[in-house]
């Protein structure tokens, strides 16, 4: 299976590596739109309107991210293993042959902890929005606002921190092999 990934990634680099990047940019890219341009309109509609716009809005945002976040799964797997990190980083046995490898095999391995966070937390704001659409169909604005309030303040905005911080990695991670 590795020595195919190895062959599929070399024989696909370049739009492996676009589609990888493009992926990374929608979904940072549209949560950083969610939050920074269409929030403060939402803030401008009546309140009645506002948190069915703002559900709906947010709906549509996690339907449009959700095959990119597979892509970019899935891409940062073929690279890692394409560019053969852990290889030029430790042996057979998982000794350490390159102490500079290492520390770039490390890195890797941060990026793929901070996209899983990400993408854990992807799916702990799809639930709160589940949830959030359920109490606004019942009328049940207070519940649905507390649902949707922690989803703006403070989850989008860790999402898209972790997300830029990732990126700049992969500029890093890409720039650290010949």
């Amino acid at each position: 299976m590795k020595a195919w990934m190895v062959e599929f990634f070399w024989s696909y680099t370049e739009f492996l590596v676009f589609i990888h990047v493009l992926s990374a940019v929608v979904w940072v890219g549209g949560m950083i739109a969610m939050r920074f341009a269409a929030h403060y309109s939402f803030q401008e509609l009546e309140p009645a309107q506002r948190l069915p716009r703002t559900a709906q809005a947010l709906g549509n945002l996690f339907k449009i991210v959700a095959p990119f976040i597979v892509i970019l799964i899935v891409t940062a797997v073929l690279m890692a293993v394409g560019w053969g990190f852990r290889a030029a980083a430790v042996d057979a046995d998982g000794n350490v042959i390159d102490a500079a490898a290492f520390t770039v095999y490390q890195f890797v391995h941060l990026k793929e902890a901070i996209w899983l966070v990400m993408a854990l937390n992807y799916g702990y704001m799809v639930w709160r929005l589940v949830k959030a659409k359920k109490s606004i169909a019942l009328g049940d604005m207070p519940a649905a606002k507390v649902m949707l309030g922690m989803i703006g303040k403070y989850l989008v905005p860790l999402n898209i921190l972790l997300g830029v911080t990732a990126i700049y990695l992969g500029v890093v991670l890409r720039y650290s092999h010949a």
